[in-house]
């Protein structure tokens, strides 16, 4: 194919052209974004169990003739709904920034100059520019078209690729799916255009037919089913102890007269059933999951699915392409090697085998070494390019037949292995070559070789690049250094039992001369023609001891993949081609490059590395690895801080305490919530990895999020809690019930909140104490805001008029200091248990 060109000279839209026109047309989206309604969102949070009990609670007060404690519960729901909703926009627009991160964009003509956009901004009468891997956001007429092939499969079923024309050229085909027109949702397989966009939105023929495709919800993750299953067994446990608490509660109060006594039975359960749900758990997973994906945004890794950010810490191997990732994508021609010592011609006939625009970093080295040895761009590509043979996967060479007056020339350039095959030489010549080859790759170097031939008319140009005889010219190395980081890299994944697997279409002895300078283990590489040779199952066992794959095309990514996925690990691979979608699609977290990666590409993958640095990808295992930690710290914390307050709620009527004298009343569970919610859901959140985060192994993906020696310690430290606050109340309460209850109840409230802030500290990390957690965070002013507002809320209910409306009495400085000794004693046993662990390590 060769460049046809429409008469038309675009120069595309200005800024206020295309400004007017989207106020008329709208924006490029099948579904346009809803804005999110304030009131639905407060039904919503209303329709949650807890919100409900808490409003027949506050409804039973009523009832009881007790305005006071319903109002106090109604503002205390209003405070925990506010609480809720702005958490929940908070988290919306966390989300809706990654989303616009995560947006295709498309390159367009805007003010006379080239601009990157939003594929949502587009406009008809935008002039777009599209390109090799581009996926078309719209439809529109071709302008200008080079060598420009469409998969157009997801519209017409066709698997074939369309070869694409012009405006108005004379071979347009006519029918409902035209050649000089592109539609949206189509995929560019090859070359590039212009194109003048037409129809947007809705209005295209692929938002005809596909509104329902992109509307598809998403399948909750293995960690959200888990959590929704936790949260429905707590809440049918507490409908099952609601009845038996409100049948105890009835039998403790026979004097009662039968409204009072139902009322009190029923507030009794609902004071337990509020205790027993842990509707915090959905919350847990939003707010990590998004906040993670955040922070892993800012450190250039864009998490397309949060889902997936779940599955980070798990990684066992990472598949990793050479070029760009492990080196700088930074291509020099490091060393020449000229047969016959003719060294002008080898960088004439190289660059003449080059694009004249190049955009591959190899080519764009070469071209720069021709140029500074006074090879000018107008001498290459002064003449009349009569033939281009593409470089594809399966040949690994391409070559240009250039017309330069009389004479046509075949620059031809390629892998030695290929091009060798096509030169005229003898076997002593031959060995020569491949011995220079050799040396060259042992070096590090990517070794191009290089021919010529001459023919003497146009109808003497061989129709393929295989049908040639060269004439051999020489050899290129050229050299892509590895990034100064990736060696520690490569050691930090070793450390955290993750294995690095190098992808490349280099030949074996370069990778493996990379892998040496990288620190990676060398040993044996397998080929792509050798991969293509073995059955699924030999692959499964050559994947087990081989770290290095070269000279191998985008479809053998897939099998790597499947082999290693067969063999029960979790993949990472990264990926930058149209090719790659399926192999990215297929490994558990696919990683597209967002520098050198085609929109294809990305779109198919987990996560879209905005750097394309190796380090970047070791980090962001790193914070996946920290989020699921925290994410078990949470749940850990939320089991812990329940069990004091369900089995107060629980024991004192089995004690046959009084229902005016028991230690939770509703309002109280409202106010435990107001600190746990932003304990597990924000302060939890932002806890700084663990130090041996990276030098343990990979989880197994199948753990439960609470295993039993994880939910057993949760369950102890609940237990203690409960032990220290309710033994403290109790005991105060038997001294006289008619009279201390409000004591008793502050003392173990208080014992609770305080406890609270010493779970946090504690339970920070799995190894460090307490003090050290502490002083890691003793920046973080979040940190600080929720620990002061804690024993504000606390001193607030004690020591003023609110006091009397929440049933609580302020605490003298005898008792205040008994609070804080049984608090600490709850607590920080865990502390004695760390230090028994460290000195038997010791």
């Amino acid at each position: 194919m060769t460049e046809q060109k429409n008469t038309a000279n675009p120069t595309g839209l200005t800024t206020a052209e295309a400004e007017e026109r989207q106020k008329q047309f709208g924006r490029n989206e099948l579904i346009p974004k809803k804005k999110k309604n304030l009131f639905r969102e407060i039904l919503k949070a209303l329709s949650e169990p807890m919100f409900l009990l808490l409003i027949v609670t506050a409804v039973i007060y009523f009832l009881l003739g007790e305005p006071r404690d319903g109002a106090v519960m109604l503002i205390f729901v209003l405070g925990m709904i506010s609480i809720d909703v702005v958490q929940g926009w908070k988290t919306d627009k966390t989300l809706n920034a990654l989303k616009d991160l995560a947006a295709p964009r498309i390159t367009v003509l805007r003010d006379g100059a080239e601009r990157r956009i939003d594929s949502a901004d587009l406009v008809p009468g935008d002039i777009m520019l599209i390109a090799e891997g581009d996926k078309i956001p719209a439809d529109g007429e071709i302008l200008q078209a080079n060598d420009l092939c469409v998969d157009e499969s997801s519209m017409t079923g066709e698997a074939e690729g369309v070869w694409k024309v012009a405006l108005g050229t004379a071979d347009t085909d006519g029918g409902h799916w035209r050649r000089d027109f592109c539609y949206a949702g189509t995929l560019v397989t090859q070359g590039s255009a212009l194109v003048r966009v037409k129809r947007i939105g809705k209005a295209t023929e692929f938002g005809k037919i596909g509104v329902n495709v992109a509307g598809a919800p998403e399948a909750p993750s293995p960690l959200q089913r888990q959590t929704r299953g936790l949260v429905k067994l707590c809440a049918a446990i507490a409908a099952v102890l609601f009845v038996l608490v409100g049948c105890f509660t009835w039998l403790n109060i026979p004097d009662h007269q039968f409204t009072d006594r139902l009322i009190e039975s029923i507030l009794s359960g609902v004071t337990l059933a509020m205790a027993m749900i842990p509707e915090e758990f959905p919350v847990i997973l939003t707010v990590f999951l998004s906040m993670g994906a955040w922070r892993l945004a800012k450190r250039h890794s864009l998490m397309r699915r949060l889902a997936s950010v779940e599955t980070l810490g798990a990684v066992s191997v990472l598949c990793v392409d050479k070029t760009g990732t492990i080196t700088t994508n930074r291509m020099t021609v490091c060393e020449t090697w000229a047969n016959e010592g003719k060294e002008r011609d080898l960088c004439a006939v190289m660059g003449m085998a080059c694009e004249p625009d190049a955009y591959d970093p190899m080519e764009k080295a070469m071209i720069s070494y021709c140029e500074g040895r006074g090879l000018s761009r107008d001498f290459l590509f002064g003449g009349r390019l009569i033939r281009e043979y593409s470089f594809t996967h399966e040949a690994k060479m391409m070559g240009h037949v250039w017309r330069r007056g009389n004479e046509i020339l075949i620059a031809a350039k390629g892998s030695p292995e290929k091009i060798l095959a096509l030169c005229n030489l003898n076997s002593d010549e031959r060995d020569k070559a491949q011995e220079k080859a050799a040396g060259m790759a042992a070096r590090g170097l990517r070794v191009i070789a290089v021919g010529r031939m001459e023919v003497g008319t146009a109808g003497e140009v061989p129709a393929s690049l295989a049908q040639c005889r060269l004439q051999f010219c020489g050899l290129v190395g050229l050299a892509d250094p590895p990034r100064e980081s990736v060696k520690a890299d490569i050691l930090r994944c070793r450390k955290a039992g993750v294995r690095v697997v190098m992808i490349t279409g280099d030949n074996g002895i370069t990778a493996g001369a990379i892998a040496k300078q990288i620190g990676m283990p060398c040993g044996e590489s397998v080929t792509g023609d050798e991969i293509d040779r073995m059955t699924d199952e030999k692959l499964q066992k050559r994947v087990r001891s081989v770290s290095i794959f070269s000279r191998v095309v985008p479809e053998h990514k897939m099998r790597i993949v499947k082999a290693f996925k067969a063999n029960g690990e979790i993949v990472a691979m990264t990926g930058d081609g149209v090719n790659d979608a399926p192999a990215l699609k297929y490994a558990d977290i696919g990683i597209a490059m967002g520098k050198r990666g085609s929109e294809v590409s990305r779109e198919a993958a987990d996560l879209i590395l905005l750097d394309d640095n190796f380090s970047t990808i070791v980090d962001t295992i790193r914070d996946g690895r920290r989020i699921y930690d925290n994410i078990k710290k949470a749940v850990g914390y939320v089991f812990t801080i329940h069990i004091p307050i369900a089995f107060s709620c629980l024991l004192a009527p089995l004690l046959k305490v009084n229902p005016a004298n028991l230690m939770l009343l509703p309002v109280h569970v409202v106010l435990l919530e107001l600190i746990i919610d932003p304990t597990c859901s924000i302060i939890f959140e932002r806890q700084p990895a663990e130090q041996n985060v990276m030098e343990r192994d990979p989880r197994d993906p199948k753990e439960k999020l609470m295993r039993a020696k994880g939910l057993f310690r949760s369950i102890l430290q609940g237990l203690t809690v409960f032990a220290s606050s309710f033994g403290t109340y109790y005991t105060v309460l038997m001294a006289d019930p008619a009279v201390n209850a409000p004591v008793a109840r502050a003392m173990g409230l208080s014992i609770i909140f305080l406890s609270n802030i010493l779970l946090v500290l504690v339970n920070s990390s799995q190894t460090n104490f307490a003090f050290q957690s502490f002083h890691r965070l003793i920046k973080d002013k979040v940190m600080w805001a929720a620990f002061a507002g804690t024993i504000f809320m606390l001193v607030l209910l004690l020591y003023t008029p609110l006091s009397a409306f929440v049933k609580l009495a302020p605490l003298t400085g005898p008792e205040a200091i008994a609070v804080i000794v049984m608090s600490a004693a709850s607590v920080l046993w865990v502390e004695i248990v760390k230090l028994v662990k460290h000195l038997r390590k010791k």
